[in-house]
């Protein structure tokens, strides 16, 4: 096992270590010896973006099929043990990533990654038709249940096939089409697990009150043994221009209970300074009540109930800028986005005023410190940066990069980027007999209900 523990920069009193075993598996350490609790988190380097035509999908339903069985844990045996000793545990999907996390008790910490271990490195011998149709059957229903019956449920499946062309890595989101589940066999997945979950495709970190050595023994002794796997495809290019060059717009006639107007912006991408500027003007412009977009069409004009306007990272490709206002009454949306639009416009001209600044880059440093504070949130945040852009230690810098963004930044990003000819438009209006009736609660809090669709959970 190879190690390296360069001090990180000034980061809070946070650190990190790093060590590489010899099959490639990448090893992330964090000690928080605060409470008596361990996170344990694993990323594979494979989301949606790696699927090809005809088999959409496949990286979620594999999602589930982790959790299905292995060679010496059968059954609902991973979920069982874990809960009885008292931690907590899922696994979801995106674009460019699928992840499995557990929190346990810091004494639990060995089954932890022994159960990890176990499934990554014998998985594939207990896999079976009969675990497939299984997890084949949940995955649907969890379609039905999150985008086809419900109100508004498509709508970022739609945004996103109209955001990124027909072809492109991205145009599809992680949840799959119908068609393609059903068509997906027992081979796809056996083919696709010795392709994509291999050790030198993925990062573990452990997070919490933990003795770095011990743990570097541990994972040495169940995971140093996994062969690694060198036929993994890189993921298809998704670069794009950065401007759309025209609006693209879809009218839907639904049974949902309001007006609602919903774009998608596109965007620069993650791990860049200026997707740093445009999280910050999104959060000044739709960040909550006290945004721009909020004050407008909720305070002063009451045309929505509800609006936000927030951002979907995305490293492989443009990210996305998620608008959502909900309609009050019968408001017709045509008024709603003038008002967008007339708002959008000063902003650009204007830039945001220093108050706007300081409360944006505060609530945006507090949502950053509120994910490193906990055990599973620093975790993943250090294997997000670990397996997409190659350096751990930049979770624990995030903080200082969005207060480093200036007001011009973020007015430029709005010149370049929040325009009519850079955006995909969708309109929905009711079809029921209560049709501009108020919104019944749905979220319009910029954009991380789409991002919450973009990740699938695992459904247990």
């Amino acid at each position: 096992m190879g190690h390296t523990a360069t001090p990180p920069p000034a980061t809070g009193g946070l650190t990190a270590t790093e060590h590489r075993l010899a099959n490639g598996l990448r090893v992330v350490l964090s000690e928080d010896h605060l409470t008596p609790v361990a996170a344990v988190c694993l990323w594979y380097d494979v989301g949606s973006r790696h699927e090809v035509k005809g088999r959409t999908g496949l990286a979620h339903l594999f999602e589930h099929l982790m959790f299905q069985g292995s060679h010496q844990v059968p059954g609902n045996g991973h979920f069982e043990l874990v809960q009885g000793a008292g931690g907590s545990l899922n696994g979801t999907t995106s674009f460019e990533r699928t992840n499995y996390f557990e929190t346990m008790p810091a004494h639990e910490l060995e089954l932890a990654l022994w159960l990890e271990a176990d499934r990554m490195g014998s998985l594939l011998t207990a896999l079976d038709e009969e675990s497939m149709e299984n997890q084949r059957d949940v995955v649907k229903n969890e379609r039905r249940q999150r985008y086809d019956n419900v109100p508004y449920g498509t709508a970022f499946e739609r945004l996103t096939a109209m955001a990124y062309p027909e072809g492109h890595p991205y145009h599809h989101t992680p949840i799959g089409s119908m068609a393609d589940l059903d068509a997906a066999s027992l081979a796809d997945a056996q083919e696709f697990f010795r392709t994509y979950y291999a050790p030198n495709n993925a990062v573990l970190s452990v997070v919490g009150d933990i003795d770095p050595e011990r743990t570097l023994a541990w994972i040495e002794k169940y995971f140093g043994s996994i062969p690694g796997h060198e036929g993994k495809k890189a993921p298809r290019d998704g670069t794009l221009p950065d401007v759309m060059g025209g609006e693209q717009r879809v009218l839907l006639e639904e049974d949902v209970p309001a007006r609602s107007l919903m774009a998608a912006y596109r965007l620069p991408h993650d791990g860049t300074r200026a997707c740093e500027a445009a999280d910050v003007a999104l959060t000044v412009f739709g960040g909550g009540e006290s945004s721009r977009l909020h004050n407008r069409l909720v305070r002063r004009d009451r045309s929505a109930v509800a609006a936000g306007f927030g951002l979907l990272r995305l490293a492989g490709a443009p990210s996305l800028g998620w608008l959502d206002v909900k309609a009050s009454g019968d408001v017709e949306i045509a008024a709603i986005e003038a008002a967008v639009d007339d708002e959008l416009a000063r902003f650009a001209e204007e830039g945001p005023s220093p108050e706007e600044m300081e409360r944006a880059q505060a609530q945006l440093e507090r949502e950053w410190l509120d994910r490193l504070s906990t055990v599973g949130g620093r975790a993943d945040e250090l294997c997000r940066y670990a397996v997409l852009f190659g350096d751990p230690q930049l979770a624990l810098t995030a903080v200082g990069r969005v207060l480093d963004i200036t007001a011009e930044e973020v007015r430029d990003i709005a010149r370049a980027r929040l325009r009519p000819d850079n955006r995909a438009v969708l309109v929905y209006e009711p079809t029921a007999a209560d049709a501009g009736t108020d919104a019944d609660g749905t979220d319009a809090d910029g954009g991380n209900d789409e991002q919450q669709d973009a990740t699938e959970e695992a459904g247990q």
